[in-house]
């Protein structure tokens, strides 16, 4: 009896040890879920962000709230801060910074940064896509995450040294250079790093921050000279006005860009059996005007304002630009991140056309025409990059400040002999590729622009602030990711 006694009570705990363990085992599993399934939340909110910063993305921020960032190409300062909310069924959207507030902020700030911020009224907010229609009448929920913020850094607020001067002082925004890979306090031509931070909490409480810091990657474009044909054989016929002027030297800031470019030539070609005097008549039929009279002597009308007029020069162009395969390349680039992508020929004519209502100088898009373009009769100014594949026909009371890119048939064309304006401020490249090999460079690249404006502010300019506010963003690269433990 006493050994049937002792084994029932080994069996019993033994028993009692089992079910301790299983209950252990359980409670790992369910926190295990509970912490997966709010990381995962978390995560989600950062990557809508991420996608929202995009100006293609259907949801850009910049679209659906207009003042919540600052305009592309513009520095968010440090002490603004931009919160997309999230509110559960249960949440009130008033609340949402009260009932979860980020005490994250001040951490890396300093004590009162955020209250200042909302007393100087620098926090904006904006909805999440799962609080807009149509996601919003969808009958499951979204990701469970309450607000993600975003903001810029400085070295003081992450307490890294990226000027090597021994102290993580700077108080002046981040920047990521995309070539060398760095970060520094200078910006220029450099991305904004911007820091996002999201915090999700699930029903039982489980909570998490988690943080990335990203930084725009623009498309590479590296122009050679304000106008350039690429390519052998070009065919460059200039304006008989002296009022038509293409100047490469830099020609002024965009917002906060401080132009910091060297002078390009203001012509460039790539073929290097062209000579400059093979683009001035009347030695030949097509080039610059250069007398004798009556005839005018235009060849200080195309120079970079440094060096001998005319600046017309041989020139070599970046990797992207270089072979008929590559500009392919970059054209199915840009198309997936433009604004508006039209197939077929299309004419502007007045407000109707392709061109987007929204193309402003404080919002640049990105238009491709895959086909000929016609601008007739349309006496306003576009913004950001216009690609176009076919024959581009340019009317001359037109203005662009930006990027023309024309790849394909690489023929621009202007004959128009009324009184007009035109400014183009930025850069054109100009390259054939049409009927030729992959691996061939564009050839046959036509500018004829025989039209005469009557004002001296007509031309081409080269502008580097232009060309950076214009140049599209392939999205936004996470530089750094980590869990900020609760």
């Amino acid at each position: 009896m006493l050994i049937a006694i002792f084994i029932l009570l080994l069996i019993g705990v033994v028993a009692i040890a089992l079910i301790v363990s299983s209950g252990t085992e359980s409670a790992l599993a369910g926190n295990y879920r509970s912490s997966a399934g709010v990381y995962y939340a978390a995560v989600g909110g950062l990557e809508e962000v991420r996608a929202r910063l995009r100006s293609s993305d259907p949801n850009y921020l910049r679209k659906t709230d207009p003042t919540f960032l600052p305009a592309p190409g513009t520095p968010l300062p440090i002490g603004s801060l931009a919160y997309v909310l999230n509110p559960g069924p249960n949440d009130t959207l008033a609340n949402m910074l009260t009932t979860y507030p980020d005490t994250e902020y001040d951490t890396e700030f300093g004590a009162g940064a955020l209250a200042a911020a909302n007393a100087a009224g620098s926090v904006q907010t904006a909805q999440s896509v799962w609080n807009r229609n149509p996601l919003n009448g969808l009958p499951f929920p979204g990701p469970v995450y309450k607000w993600v913020r975003i903001n810029a850094v400085s070295e003081k607020s992450m307490q890294l040294d990226v000027d090597a001067d021994g102290l993580p002082d700077s108080i002046t925004p981040l920047y990521y250079d995309n070539a060398s890979r760095r970060l520094s306090n200078i910006g220029g031509a450099s991305s904004e790093v911007l820091e996002l931070t999201a915090f999700a909490v699930l029903p039982n409480g489980s909570q998490k921050l988690v943080q990335y810091l990203v930084a725009s990657q623009p498309l590479s474009l590296n122009f050679p000279a304000a106008l350039a044909l690429d390519g052998t054989n070009p065919k460059f016929t200039a304006s008989p006005s002296p009022s038509f002027w293409v100047r490469g030297s830099d020609q002024g800031s965009v917002g906060t860009c401080n132009p910091t470019a060297p002078p390009l030539p203001a012509v460039g070609y790539t073929d290097a059996s062209y000579s400059t005097a093979q683009f001035e008549q009347p030695t030949n039929s097509q080039g610059i005007p250069v007398g004798p009279s009556p005839t005018p002597d235009l060849r200080n009308n195309y120079t970079n304002g440094v060096t001998t007029n005319p600046d017309i020069s041989a020139v070599t162009v970046s990797p992207n630009f270089s072979t008929v395969g590559d500009l392919n390349n970059l054209v199915q680039t840009i198309e997936q991140s433009a604004d508006v992508v039209v197939n077929g020929n299309a004419t502007q004519t007045g407000g109707s056309g392709p061109m987007p209502s929204a193309m402003s100088a404080t919002n640049p898009m990105t238009v491709v025409i895959n086909g000929d373009l016609t601008l007739s009769g349309w006496r306003q100014t576009g913004y950001g990059l216009l690609l176009v594949t076919g024959k581009f026909t340019y009317d001359p009371d037109a203005w662009w400040d930006g990027i023309i890119l024309v790849i394909g048939k690489g023929n621009m064309y202007s004959h128009q002999d009324s009184f007009t304006t035109t400014q183009i401020q930025g850069a054109v490249l100009i390259a054939n590729t049409t009927g030729l090999a992959s691996s061939q460079p564009p050839n046959n690249s036509i500018f004829d622009f025989y039209s005469t404006p009557n004002s001296l502010a007509n031309g081409i300019y080269y502008s580097s602030c232009w060309i950076q506010a214009a140049t599209p963003s392939l999205g936004f690269k996470v530089l750094s990711f980590h869990e900020i433990s609760q």
